[in-house]
């Protein structure tokens, strides 16, 4: 690619606006030239933020500037994903979707199908592989310091008694609702990315007080075996008015715990961006602890870096690697969702 890589952004909600423009911005590869929303005010937002892109009320207004783009960003709702990405791919771009790629597996693998005959990447923004404290846990495992991982207990818990917010909640299971579409892609995620396959699934879902306008899910609890032997154990809810560990990993040499959710979405909201020292940084309260027989130890963490994911992007555009995360990845993850869901 010999030029800038000029990216449409659809959806300028907390997912364009926060996890998506910003990054691109902050990347010289890469230049936020048309948002999408139909929102007035997120749409001012956008022009204050983003003073050189196109502003347009849909997404199909900026397909329509399919010729001035090389890159399209899909941060609209999951029940709309498909039919946005393959219009991108029909129309020649390179495709970056958000988490959940798409509601049911199956248009996933017919999106790869179509990337693959377009010649052009797709990709799916799974940023919770550059969490902090995901980062740190990787480094453990591999430098062996827990020894064979056995257990790997993962938990995203939040307090939200009103009930999930946006479409989250108010959206039926069948169309990517709930709490297991909205947590599980990230979840499922890491324990495939960390363990490898798995063997056996369990799931239960349950909906406390999530809106009664739809069947959408707040609590899920996921067990998988995986082909290597090792045990995750996922929870996510938004009932928790006390968190329990983010993280708690057994081995054979040594756990690692660690509490608190990684820092870089609120800082993001909060007005932090690409290139703030504090971006990523863990405070001390947060750092993990090594558990090994002789004791245990604080464990100074890896930073946060969710600009990992665009500059493996941009380095993927230009010729150099893999896309940075494999489509057929968030595929598997979906294939346990539905089996969870009974689909």
């Amino acid at each position: 690619m010999a030029h800038v890589i000029r990216t449409a952004v659809l959806g300028f909600g907390t997912s364009g606006r926060i996890f998506h423009a910003p990054f691109l911005a902050a990347d010289d590869r890469f230049e936020v030239s048309v948002i999408a929303t139909s929102d007035p005010g997120r749409a001012e937002q956008a022009r204050s933020e983003h003073p050189g892109a196109r502003i347009v009320a849909t997404a199909t207004d900026a397909l329509a500037l399919a010729a001035d783009l090389d890159l399209v960003v899909v941060g609209t709702p999951p029940g709309t994903h498909f039919d946005l990405a393959s219009r991108a791919i029909d129309a020649g771009l390179h495709v970056v979707v958000d988490k959940p790629f798409v509601v049911r597996s199956g248009d996933g693998a017919e999106l790869v199908r179509r990337a693959e005959a377009a010649g052009v990447a797709l990709t799916v923004f799974q940023n919770r592989r550059w969490d902090a404290d995901f980062l740190t846990l990787k480094r453990l495992l591999d430098d062996g310091e827990l020894g064979d991982p056995l257990v790997f207990e993962s938990r995203f818990e939040w307090w939200k008694p009103e009930g999930m917010r946006d479409w989250k909640g108010r959206t039926d299971v069948a169309d990517g609702g709930g709490i297991l579409y909205d947590l599980g892609p990230h979840l499922i995620d890491q324990a495939l990315h960390l363990f490898g396959p798995v063997e056996s699934v369990h799931g239960e879902v349950t909906r406390h007080l999530a809106s009664t306008d739809a069947d959408a899910d707040d609590d899920a609890v996921v067990l998988q075996r995986h082909a290597n032997g090792v045990s995750s154990r996922l929870t996510m809810n938004s009932v928790s008015a006390a968190a329990g560990p983010r993280f708690h990993v057994l081995g054979t040499r040594a756990a690692y715990t660690k509490h608190g959710l990684d820092r870089q979405e609120p800082q993001l909201i909060a007005g932090l961006r690409p290139g703030d020292d504090e971006l990523g940084r863990e405070p001390e309260e947060n750092h993990g602890v090594l558990t090994t027989p002789e004791g245990p130890a604080r464990i100074a963490p890896e930073r946060g870096d969710y600009a990992g994911f665009y500059r493996r992007l941009g380095d993927h555009l230009f010729g150099d690697g893999a896309v940075p995360v494999d489509p057929r990845d968030a595929i598997a993850a979906l294939e346990i969702i539905e089996r969870i869901h009974g689909r």
